[in-house]
């Protein structure tokens, strides 16, 4: 069946400073892409721990969802799913 793994982060003052240096300056953020990348391998993560819970070996048709919320665009949602299966040898 379908299992989803959620991570809303909040990205802190000093982060958030320096990116908007990076932004003026132009260039990548690594704060930000660290941050990222952090939330991604969360999500994923409690997205394969529940398909485990629940007797899975495998996850099937998984998509990633990234959003941001909050006042001031401050925190990031990323969102893992797909369809928890089976796989028999």
């Amino acid at each position: 069946g379908p299992v989803f793994g959620e991570v809303v982060a909040g990205v802190n003052f000093v982060k958030d400073f320096m990116a908007g240096i990076t932004n003026f300056l132009g260039g990548r953020s690594g704060s930000y892409e660290e941050e990222l990348i952090n939330a991604r391998n969360n999500a994923l993560q409690e997205m394969s721990d529940r398909a485990v819970s629940i007797g899975a070996n495998a996850i099937v048709g998984m998509r990633l969802d990234y959003e941001v919320l909050g006042t001031n665009s401050g925190m990031l949602m990323v969102i893992a799913s797909g369809t928890a299966v089976r796989i028999e040898q």
